[in-house]
Formats: C-alpha cells, structure tokens, sequence
C-alpha cells in the first residue's frame, strides 16, 4: 500500500475500448505506471483520453551491427550456445539480414541453424554453422548476395539498368533476388523514386507518384506484403517512356554555376519590397505575366552571360511530345526567336 505499482501491457492495441477505459482512474490517480507497448499506431489503437496523459517513445528495429552483436553474443555465452559451434561469416551475414532488424527472429534463426548443423555434423565437436544450414532452417534456398559487397551493387545496377532498357521482366527479376536476400525494401524504394526522375522524367509524370506512393506503402505496411506495391511501381517505372531532360538539364544548369558562370540577377527580377530597394532600380520594368494573354510576356529572365543557355532538352517520348511543342513556343515567346526545329533523331517510343 502507498508503492506505486509498474504495469507494463504488451500489444495494448488487442485491448477495446472498454478495456483501455478502465485503465484510466489508475493512470489519471497515479495509481499505476502504465507502459504499453503496440505494433500498431497509437493514433489509431489507442483511445484519447490515454493517449493524451501518455509520452510516446517509437522503437526504432536493431542496426545491422546490433543484430551482430547479439548473435556474436548468444554465440559465446554460457546461457546461449556456449561456443560449442562456429558461425562461418557469410552464414552470419545472412541470419543478420533475414532478422531484418528483429532479435527474436535472429536468435531463433541461430538456433535452428546451429541444430541443422549438429544433425549433419556426424559427431564433431564444434560444427560449423554454414549459410546452407542456415538457408536450411529458414526453409529458403540459399541466394549469393552481401549487402556490403560485389553481389548487392551488381543486382542493384542490373536492376536499375532493366528498368531503364523497359525490360520489365528483367526488373521483376532482380527485385525478386533483392527480397529474397533480405535487402532493405525501403533502400529499393529510394532508388525507384531516384530513376523516375533520372531517367523517366516528363515522359511520364505520374511515374514518380507511383515511385513515392510505392515507399510511403513499405514504410506503412512493411514486408513482406510491401512486395506487391514495390513491383507495381517496378512495372509502372519499366514500360513507361523515358526520358533524361529534367536530370540532364539540372547537370547542365550545374556544371555552368559550378564553373562560374553564373551572372548577376537581372534587375527587373530583383526584391523589391524593402525601403530602398526601388531606389536602387530593384522590380522596375519587371512584367507580371498574368496581365498579358495566356500568362506569358517577352521578358528575359536568364542573366545577360547565359541568354544562349536551353538547359531542359525534351525528348518527343510519351507526355513530353507535348512539352516539347510547348517549351519551342514559349522560348520563341520569351527570348524572340524562331522555335527550334525538331530533330530526325528526336523519335517517339511510347
């Protein structure tokens, strides 16, 4: 009597809200220290009024270098494996990439590792657990593939380049090896989002909303059902038309500001909403463009040292035939000159 008391829940999200109701006189009178843990979002599973007394602290999963530890640990310690077997290194890097961040799955997955090994040790001493033991006790086959090596900058390049080369089955392909291996499916999210600019573009736009929706749909539902939406958004990226000007364009706009060229702001652009700015010319002459029809008036807007520059170079692929017609117009509008004519190479694919 007068001891605070710790109640720790586990997965509170099970709990209705009935259930969580009564938790709140001992929460409310300091009756109880209530720590509860959930899976779920607390926004959803948990009621408000208990939400609202509680701080919340997110359980980020264990590093790469975390999950190593702990088996290296369970390995060597009296109350684990007590070193009565040896872990080859590449058995360890996959059980460290299968647990994908989850102790309990990785400790498991060593056990039932290191019993595959005893089974087909014959009697020795001190088995040696191989990735093939391990592949054994997770009832997978066995797939080549290290993180931080050769393997998993080769199947990450041949993956890119399949999508790039519109070999959609070629991309499903490497994707599958990427799971399979347990690679960050978060990691193939980022650089899906990166080729749907790089190399798709205004080709087709809503190539990178599928790229963004597919990584905000891993990050929500996680593996392994973030698979399907991964490889809708692989298919999407694949037969899609594609497109470097919006990367080529950038790399050139760059390389003139990196080299120096980069010019003064043209006065008629400047800020001109403080005390002296328009003594000094600052937004004199500038033309706002919607006072003039279609919302475009001749007016230069590059510095006097790059009015030659045409940095964004559209392709006539997909939706940027369109853009393509449009930029010549508007530049012919904006700098007063003819619209470039269309090359014989510039061919449409879509």
């Amino acid at each position: 009597y007068g001891r605070t008391t710790i109640l720790f829940l586990d997965e509170i999200h099970r709990f209705n809200k009935a259930q969580q109701d009564a938790l709140l006189p001992g929460v409310e009178n300091r009756w109880v220290v209530l720590v509860a843990a959930t899976t779920e979002n607390p926004s959803f599973s948990v009621i408000s009024p208990l939400l609202s007394r509680s701080i919340m602290l997110t359980l980020e999963p264990l590093t790469d270098g975390d999950i190593g530890e702990l088996i290296d640990r369970a390995l060597s310690d009296e109350r684990g494996l007590n070193a009565t077997v040896e872990l080859e290194h590449e058995a360890r890097e996959y059980l460290i990439r299968m647990a994908q961040g989850d102790a309990r799955r990785a400790l498991t997955t060593l056990e039932a590792a290191a019993g595959v090994g005893y089974d087909q040790a014959a009697g020795e001493q001190s088995p040696v657990v191989t990735v093939e033991h391990a592949a054994q006790a997770m009832d997978q086959a066995v797939l080549r593939y290290d993180k931080d090596g050769d393997q998993h900058y080769d199947v990450i390049s041949a993956f890119i380049k399949s999508i790039r080369g519109s070999d959609v089955d070629a991309a499903l392909h490497y994707l599958a090896r990427m799971i399979h291996a347990g690679e960050d499916a978060r990691y193939i999210a980022r650089r899906l989002i990166v080729h749907a600019s790089e190399d798709i573009g205004m080709a087709d736009p809503t190539a990178l909303q599928s790229a963004v929706a597919a990584a905000q749909a891993v990050q929500l539902i996680g593996m392994p059902e973030g698979r399907i939406p991964l490889a809708q958004a692989v298919v999407h990226l694949a037969t899609a038309p594609k497109s470097p000007g919006a990367y080529d364009g950038i790399n050139a706009a760059l390389a003139d500001v990196q080299a120096g060229r980069a010019g003064v702001v043209p006065k008629h652009l400047r800020d001109s909403h403080y005390a002296g700015a328009k003594a000094l010319g600052h937004g004199e002459g500038y033309k706002f463009p919607h006072s003039y029809p279609h919302s475009i008036v001749a007016q230069q807007y590059l510095p006097d040292e790059l009015l030659d520059r045409q940095y964004y170079q559209p392709t006539t692929n997909g939706h940027e035939h369109m853009i393509s017609e449009r930029v010549a117009r508007l530049r012919a509008v904006l700098r007063n000159e003819p619209p470039a004519p269309q090359t014989p190479d510039q061919t449409s694919y879509d």
